[in-house]
């Protein structure tokens, strides 16, 4: 199983589209928008831009991370006979799940990490440890449910159909999360759809934390509980691509 972890991580690795979507993009994103407004300081929390952005954009390239490095390849691997490849193999079912889910937690760190370390090296953003350490568990093993959907997506379409999805859930998730645009400004539709997200209780967990509050019980109840549903949903999608395969 580690062997077969190891070889989705670096084949992930190696796909043009997850350089560019995971970790382009949000560096990028992040560097051109702390430069522009990363003085600014939030009025309510008296948080930075700059350290708001870097959670914004570090939570977006580990989201696009999830989401790609899942729906796409598990399409791919069941319309090239990988899948029924793997199922006469001694790994068992649950294993390539779970291999997939674990892959999805491993290559969100390049996202997270960068966005960091451009937001210290060119910002000096400057945390307490203890905040660094919350903030990097919380952001990491937050992308979970985000995996959940991308496996649920690669497991129910083909490959020209999960891409297409897979990017319209990952702009759509980051721009009505409130990751793109701040919620104080959006219209009021968009408030109330961004309420109910998973990305937007995701980045708030974070954005509490560096604000040195504890994350509110809405937004951990809120990851928690998609998490959970989206968790049911991917197996019971994987199950019936298993048994079509």
């Amino acid at each position: 199983m580690l062997k077969h972890i190891k070889i989705e991580a670096l084949r992930m690795l190696r796909n043009k589209r997850y350089a560019v979507f995971v970790v382009a993009f949000p560096l990028g994103f992040y560097l051109l928008y702390s430069n522009l407004w990363g003085d600014q300081v939030d009025a309510t929390t008296g948080v930075k831009a700059s350290v708001i952005l870097m959670v914004s954009m570090g939570a977006y390239g580990a989201l696009a991370s999830s989401i790609m490095s899942t729906a796409v390849p598990w399409a791919q691997e069941r319309e090239s006979g990988w899948l029924r490849q793997l199922q006469i193999t001694p790994l068992p079912s649950w294993s390539f799940i779970v291999t997939k889910l674990v892959v999805s937690l491993l290559l969100t760190l390049p996202a997270l990490v960068l966005v960091g370390l451009a937001a210290v090296l060119t910002q000096g953003v400057s945390l307490p440890p203890g905040a660094w350490a919350g903030l990097v568990v919380a952001m990491w093993l937050g992308v979970i449910p985000f995996a959940a959907l991308g496996l649920a997506i690669g497991s129910l379409t083909r490959p020209d159909t999960a891409q297409p999805l897979a990017m319209i859930g990952m702009f759509g998730l980051a721009l009505l999360g409130g990751l793109w645009i701040p919620l104080d400004i959006m219209p009021e539709t968009m408030r109330s759809i961004a309420k109910v997200l998973p990305s937007n209780d995701y980045a708030t967990i974070g954005w509490q934390i560096v604000a040195g509050e504890t994350p509110s019980a809405s937004a951990v109840l809120g990851i928690l509980g998609w998490g959970v549903a989206l968790i049911a949903f991917a197996i019971f999608a994987f199950r019936r691509a298993t048994v079509r395969a």
